[in-house]
């Protein structure tokens, strides 16, 4: 008998090696995936950056065109005002011709008149002579007037050439600018469908994984644990069930966030509730703090777990966002409780 039981001790396996490479080789590879998860992220920052910088400079161009546009307008105002001030000096100016002309051959036909009359006759020849300096000096004032009309139309055609060209450009850069902003929005829109779908996959495994229990449930697009689940009362360090009830969401959350692609910012957000009963005496002053560091506890404990911290956020809600209203036990039990939300930044 003795020799049997020798001999079973000699046959005794030992695996422990075979499970620490085990071990080691799925942590390479979670390290591995997370790093390339980084990478897909910082590409896709810069795209967007790249996007956001092109979007500034159109709307740049933009405000320059609108500026170029306005200024335009205003000279074509001031030439119109001009253009107008030198038609009403050119009519008084051909009214004043048609005075002169008038009196010319009024005083032509005086002449003829009086031929006799000598002293009359010098007196009326220096009046003519006078008279037809005046009408030459208007026709001189009349073709310059003309010259510089047709100089404003010419310049007057040219703004409002200027101007059109100004505002097909804007609407081409208007078109191009909506069809940006129609791009972005769908890609926008494509992100929070797949965010959204793995949200639903998410609380769904969790459910798997939790089982149906009273105290674990989905309230829209949250996961709620109840406090007494994780904490002991008054408490915020976890207990040996919370730690095991999270070592599943967090082992859910790695296996999901492998699957998930780069180009989805997401994280997770932890918020801690507690009832509206107010904390007398103990390490925490306020159910401020306690929520706190409530989250602040499951945060920490899933960086243990192997989630990144920068896809985790904590928040400490105290008794200010209850889910049930009253101060019955029933009520006081749901609103003590922590939150989980799958959210994009």
């Amino acid at each position: 008998m003795a020799y049997v039981r020798r001999r079973a001790g000699r046959e005794q396996v030992d695996i422990w090696p075979g499970w620490v490479d085990a071990l080691s080789s799925l942590t390479m590879v979670v390290i591995f995936l997370l790093m390339v998860f980084v990478v897909g992220q910082f590409y896709l920052s810069t795209a967007l950056q790249g996007r956001d910088r092109e979007l500034a400079d159109l709307n740049s161009r933009i405000a320059q065109l609108a500026d170029a546009l306005a200024l335009e307008r205003d000279n074509s105002a001031r030439l119109q005002a001009d253009l107008g001030l030198l038609t009403e000096r050119l009519r008084a100016t051909l009214a004043e011709r048609e005075v002169l002309e008038s009196r010319l051959s009024a005083l032509g036909a005086a002449e003829d008149a009086a031929i006799s009359a000598d002293e009359r006759h010098a007196a009326l020849v220096r009046e003519l002579e006078a008279e037809r300096r005046i009408s030459a000096a208007a026709r001189g004032e009349v073709d310059l007037l003309n010259q510089q009309l047709a100089a404003l139309r010419q310049q007057l055609q040219q703004l409002v050439t200027a101007l059109d060209a100004s505002e097909t450009r804007a609407r081409e850069q208007e078109v191009q600018i909506a069809e940006l902003g129609r791009r972005l929005n769908a890609a926008l829109a494509s992100k929070v469908a797949e965010l959204a779908r793995f949200r639903s996959e998410f609380f769904g495994r969790l459910r798997e994984v939790l089982g149906n229990r009273d105290d674990v449930r989905i309230v829209g697009d949250r996961f709620v644990f109840q406090s007494e689940v994780l904490f002991d009362s008054g408490s915020a360090e976890l207990g040996e069930a919370g730690q095991v009830q999270l070592g599943s969401l967090a082992r859910t959350l790695m296996d999901l966030s492998a699957r998930m692609p780069p180009e989805i910012n997401w994280i997770l957000r932890i918020d801690g509730h507690t009832d509206i009963v107010p904390i007398r005496g103990g390490r925490y002053a306020s159910n401020w703090e306690l929520s706190t560091a409530r989250a602040i506890s499951v945060v920490n404990y899933l960086i243990g777990m192997g989630v990144p911290p920068e896809r985790l956020a904590a928040t400490g809600f105290g008794e200010f966002q209850p889910l049930e209203p009253g101060t019955g036990p029933a009520a006081l039990a749901m609103n003590r409780r922590i939150e989980l939300k799958l959210d994009s930044r």
